[in-house]
């Protein structure tokens, strides 16, 4: 009942708006009371709408009430200040809609700090006290705040599950040990707790692991990252710095070039000059043109004594000063320049022509370009029909349904000699070179059915030439209760689920080849990463009598 009082007295006297002890207490006109600072500041906010009200009751003032300190007020709360009583609780000690109230208190419950599992109840730091003094209760386990200590209650014996049944996986009371639950294995839920906080700590550190892993291969990948945008960074400084480099030898060997044409030219002008003022060629042209012109008179002269007194004089003729032929050099000295730049021209054309591919860049690996798919659907959008080269298969396989199937027979086949074929190993190879990014599924039957990849120059005779034994094929391995990889003679245990599909998927840019379990979903068995030189042909090796291997049709 004090306890009550005193609850009273502190929230009479507190603040709504700070919800503390009033410090210089003002009453306004509706009668509430608030601290003088906070009233102000709330009234300083309403200032603009020139209308000021309550914040409990809401009843508005105009103009703007004047503040004057309730001395009496003020001296209550002294007094309670004096008798050792302290400020109303802080509304987020009291329980929200979201937060675990107290079992014990009455009126306005206060938030709970922890719940009983023994007592099945929640209590506030005050009602928590007992379970630290009263000595019984010390043995109660305590945990954080519940909503939910009701499911910890047997709904049928109305008891508390302290028993943990593994036959049915479910919390039990012990009177279910002696009832619904008889015979079965049941232990201690602390002791079924301690296996499964083993078993959480086990998964755990296999989660804690995959992360280590995750972020290891993501600073690998960002590392990647890093060093191809470095390496192309510097790939194009160097290469404008070059190009810098070749424009500017281009521009020099411009300027030589009509540097050289210039001179030429103005030696050759000064050649020509020079001898045509030696040989006098304008004076005597002036004078035989004059001598024509008389010559031209003379013969539309009627006289005919005057023509013959004349005529003696006038057509007798100076010998030239010199021959009666030039020699001209013929020009081609700057045809032969033309000709030698545009000879230079073809093959820095063909050098670059021949020679980019070399310059280019390699693609990036896909890893950091194109993610490989994570639906079937997804890969189905690389789909490529496959169809097997009966030129390449061993001669006791029959090829049927388009090329696409492949059955180990008893019988000889009766294939023609060709030297694809393969003399040594039961296996085909696909009519289809893949480069690029490509997917196919094989359905397959009976025991040491391969699905493989290879280059085209793969031995075909002799030993050595088996899918998986050399450094030019991989191949996965499949029979009824097992799949291994094989590469270059090493063979590597695959785990997954059994299925008499195999889906294969490649990115020949990236280096990429994973082979997957096919049924109702798609499951990883195994994925290679290395570095394809050569185009790749589909294959398949039958090892058994019966077996076979079909390249499904996709959809």
């Amino acid at each position: 009942m004090a306890q009550k009082r005193v609850q009273l007295d502190r929230e009479t006297f507190s603040c709504s708006i700070c919800m503390d002890l009033l410090k210089d207490p003002v009453a306004i006109p509706c009668g509430h009371s608030y601290c003088m600072k906070c009233i102000k500041a709330h009234w300083d906010k309403e200032d603009e709408k020139k209308i000021h009200s309550c914040p409990q009751c809401r009843q508005s003032f105009t103009p703007r009430p004047v503040l004057l300190k309730n001395t009496m007020l003020a001296a209550l709360v002294e007094e309670l200040k004096k008798t050792g009583l302290q400020a109303a609780p802080a509304d987020h000690c009291y329980a929200g809609a979201e937060d675990v109230a107290c079992d014990v208190c009455t009126g306005r419950t206060l938030r709970a700090c922890k719940s009983c599992l023994q007592c099945l109840a929640s209590y506030c730091d005050q009602h928590l006290q007992s379970h630290y003094d009263v000595a019984p209760l010390k043995k109660h386990k305590l945990v954080e705040p519940s909503k939910k200590l009701q499911e910890n209650i047997c709904s049928r014996h109305d008891e508390v599950m302290k028993m943990f049944c593994r036959t049915d996986q479910q919390c039990i009371c012990y009177l279910c040990t002696v009832d619904g639950h008889k015979g079965h294995d049941a232990v201690s839920a602390a002791a079924e707790r301690t296996e499964r906080q083993r078993e959480l700590e086990g998964s755990r550190q296999n989660i804690q692991q995959r992360i280590q892993d995750r972020e290891k291969e993501v600073k690998l990948l960002q590392q990647e990252v890093e060093a191809v945008n470095g390496s192309a960074d510097k790939a194009v400084e160097d290469s404008e710095k070059m190009f810098t480099e070749l424009i500017r030898l281009m521009e020099k060997r411009s300027s030589d070039v009509k540097q050289q044409v210039r001179s030429q030219q103005k030696r050759e002008v000064s050649r020509v000059k020079e001898l045509q003022e030696k040989l006098e060629l304008e004076q005597e042209m002036a004078e035989l043109k004059r001598r024509d012109a008389e010559l031209k008179l003379l013969s539309h002269t009627e006289d005919h004594n005057q023509f013959l007194h004349s005529y003696p004089s006038l057509s007798a003729l100076s010998e030239p000063t010199h021959s009666s032929s030039i020699n001209i050099r013929p020009l081609s000295y700057f045809e032969d320049v033309t000709a030698a730049l545009s000879a230079v021209r073809d093959k820095l054309q063909d050098v670059l022509r021949e020679e980019w591919t070399n310059v280019s860049p390699t693609e990036v690996d896909v890893l950091l370009s194109a993610a490989e798919p994570t639906t079937r659907a997804g890969f189905f959008k690389y789909s490529q029909e496959i169809t097997l080269d009966p030129n390449t298969a061993y001669t006791y396989l029959l090829l049927s349904e388009g090329s696409r199937k492949a059955t180990y027979m008893k019988q000889h086949q009766s294939y023609s000699s060709h030297p694809d074929r393969f003399t040594a190993w039961p296996q085909v190879l696909s009519r289809e070179s893949l480069t690029g990014r490509c997917y196919w599924e094989v359905e397959w039957r009976g025991e040491g059915v391969s699905a493989a990849v290879a280059y085209k120059n793969i031995r075909r005779a002799g030993g050595g030439g088996g899918f998986g034994y050399n450094d030019k094929s991989w191949s996965l391995e499949c029979n009824q209760n097992s799949y291994s990889f094989h590469y270059n003679r090493i063979s590597t245990p695959v785990s997954g689920p059994r299925s008499s599909r195999v889906g294969v998927y490649l990115d020949h840019r990236a280096g990429i080849l994973s082979f997957y379990s096919v049924s109702e979903t798609m499951t990883l068995l195994h994925r290679v990463q290395t570095k394809f030189t050569q185009p790749l042909h589909v294959g398949v090796l039958l090892c058994d009598d019966g077996a076979t291997a079909e390249f499904c049709k996709l959809k």
